[in-house]
């Protein structure tokens, strides 16, 4: 796991040294930046000046509210007077006992405290909408700036370098007064029971290795089971690179940059006829080998059909009989041969 300063600035404290065994979340370092601070202390203010400015649009349109629910309890209680009044006169003004002026300018006033109900009411739903749309809008407001507010004081706090996992620190080369830059690398952590093997394998097996392959290394006396996690099949210097996890532990004391020896089992075990695998492979492309004759005294060239190898014997397919034998040795100026005297002068 790499150590990058998220945020640039001045070293100011150095808690542990290069090599340290560390805890998640232990701090590593602290840097200072005054510039950062400044600009997070205007970005507060500024975000405390705008939600007090909300909270004020909130207190108004609550007030507003209330005036519109008492302007409607008014004009329910004038309609509700009215219509009193509108029902005590009308039969009297009927037999003659109300002047007929006085019971039209009440009948005119119901009708308008009528009509001044409705477009209260109609007025106010519009209101409420528009209201309970525009608080909705201010809290999701209200709410983004104290994210970004967060955010910010989220800046300041990675100024304090801590350690994201558990594990040996380092590469860890900081100095006090050191000037940081946004993004410098500062060491790395190894996790304790997670290493990995990075190996080189010929390029001729480039089609027969695959994901979830075994492998196994000898440390100290003790076999380590691996398998093959990832394959790079980029071709450079004649090999490709695999990564091997350990599946079961793996050896204690391991260091980054160490170089141990894996066997990579490619298939299942079966039987199979084998001759040493050697330089002479190289020199006939395995089409074709020296074989020994039975008094030892010749060897004559055979063709052969050769199949899988590793590192120490290579599968004969055709062309070979139990207990042949055959020269392994590097067949320097004798491709051209097709037999050999090995009698002794």
């Amino acid at each position: 796991m790499f150590l990058d300063a998220v945020e640039g600035g001045r070293v100011d404290r150095i808690l542990v040294e290069d090599g340290a065994t560390v805890m998640k979340g232990q701090l590593l370092a602290v840097l200072s930046n005054a510039d950062l601070q400044l600009s997070v202390l205007a970005r507060q203010t500024e975000v405390t000046q705008q939600i007090n400015s909300m909270r004020s649009q909130e207190l108004a349109l609550a007030q507003t509210r209330n005036q519109n629910e008492r302007d409607r309890i008014e004009a329910d209680l004038a309609a509700t007077k009215a219509r009193r009044l509108y029902e005590v006169q009308a039969p009297l003004a009927a037999k003659g006992f109300v002047a007929g002026r006085t019971f039209k300018d009440t009948a005119d006033d119901y009708a308008y405290q009528r009509r001044r109900e409705t477009v209260l009411r109609t007025a106010q739903a519009t209101n409420e909408r528009l209201q309970s749309s525009q608080l909705t809008q201010l809290r999701s407001s209200a709410q983004s700036l104290n994210a970004s507010l967060d955010i910010a004081r989220g800046s300041l706090d990675a100024l304090n370098l801590r350690a994201p996992v558990s594990g040996q620190l380092t590469a860890f080369q900081v100095q006090l007064g050191q000037s940081m830059a946004r993004g410098a690398r500062i060491g790395q952590i190894d996790s304790v029971g997670r290493s990995k093997l990075v190996a080189a394998v010929d390029e001729y097996y480039l089609g027969r290795v695959a994901i979830g392959q075994t492998a196994t290394i000898e440390w100290n006396s003790k076999s380590f089971a691996m398998k093959v996690a990832k394959i790079y099949p980029q071709v450079k210097n004649g090999t490709f690179e695999i990564d091997l996890v350990f599946t079961n532990g793996e050896p204690s004391a391991l260091q980054r940059g160490q170089t141990m020896q894996a066997k990579l089992t490619l298939s299942d075990p079966s039987p199979a006829r084998l001759i040493p695998n050697g330089a002479y492979y190289n020199d006939t492309g395995g089409a074709w080998v020296f074989v020994v004759a039975s008094d030892g005294r010749s060897a004559e060239k055979r063709s052969v059909r050769l199949g899988r190898r590793n590192s120490d014997f290579i599968e004969v397919l055709d062309g070979l009989d139990r207990g042949e034998r055959v020269i392994t040795s590097p067949y320097t100026g004798l491709v051209d041969k097709t037999r050999l005297d090995l009698s002794a002068d």
